[in-house]
């Protein structure tokens, strides 16, 4: 069996969470100048300039890419091979959360997460959202997506009949970000869950998200709708333009024969999302 400390947990999801709001992923970049490139739309085009010398400034002077700093969302991998040796924090949920807090303090990030109900802040940024994952036999990955509320507040879930199929998949999707409009600061990228039940469809909509950039089984799919979103003319900003959505990634899962959930999770330009494995 393998052994993994607290510390070397803490250390390395604190320097995750710094990294992870100070710079955009190259994938991310790239499918941003891509859409600079692409498009004719004066204002958005304009707009996009501004987003990419953001993004550099960011880096440059080791700030945030954006002032928020959001809701960290964590997806940890463990295989039966491995163990973690917790200490005083107890289980994983208490070492994540650790270096969630120390990373907040370190990377100088706004605190934004408070009690739902008296709006009380934590001031420390946590607790995060953590979902657990089986993985291989000595895997130990952890995954973060910091995920800001502009966005968030756009995403939806919905109980489709069995019988719309494909046809109600892309109506919902497009619905969604043709309401959602400019709120959600396009260019955005999308990420749909199909199938499980109402909180699977959810996870795997944000899991999505972090598959911005790889291989994906659904690649005709994702273009074909990415077409349609596209043709909604919502643009950089809400300018108007040629590109509104950047890239789609679809997560499917076996359902129950009479359900079809679907949820759909948009993500600003500024997707941000890292991983470390241990």
């Amino acid at each position: 069996m393998r052994k993994i400390s607290s510390s070397k947990i803490i250390e390395k999801v604190s320097s995750l969470v710094v990294k992870t709001n100070r710079a955009i992923r190259g994938e991310v970049r790239e499918a941003i100048e891509k859409t600079f490139r692409a498009e004719t739309a004066p204002l958005s085009k304009a707009y996009l300039k501004i987003i990419l010398e953001n993004i550099d400034m960011a880096k440059k002077e080791k700030m945030p890419v954006c002032q928020d700093t959001g809701l960290s969302v964590f997806f940890v991998k463990q295989g039966c091979g491995t163990i973690v040796e917790a200490g005083k924090y107890k289980n994983i949920e208490g070492l994540i959360n650790e270096g969630l807090k120390r990373g907040s303090k370190k990377g100088y990030l706004r605190n934004s997460v408070v009690d739902p109900l008296s709006r009380e802040n934590t001031k420390d940024n946590a607790p995060g959202i953590i979902h657990l994952m089986a993985g291989q036999r000595n895997e130990f990955e952890i995954l973060l997506m910091v995920k800001g509320f502009g966005s968030e507040n756009k995403s939806t879930l919905k109980m489709l009949n069995p019988t719309e199929g494909k046809e109600g998949i892309e109506k919902f999707v497009i619905e969604t970000v043709q309401t959602a409009g400019s709120a959600p600061c396009p260019p955005v990228f999308i990420g749909i869950g199909i199938g499980g039940s109402f909180e699977k469809a959810a996870v795997l909509s944000k899991f999505a998200l972090c598959r911005i950039g790889r291989e994906s089984p659904h690649r005709q799919w994702e273009n074909g709708l990415k077409e349609k979103i596209n043709a909604l003319n919502i643009g950089a900003g809400g300018f108007g333009g040629k590109i509104t959505a950047m890239d789609i990634r679809i997560e499917t899962y076996p359902t129950h024969i009479a359900g079809l959930p679907v949820a759909v999770n948009i993500s600003c330009w500024a997707h941000r999302f890292g991983s470390v494995k241990l």
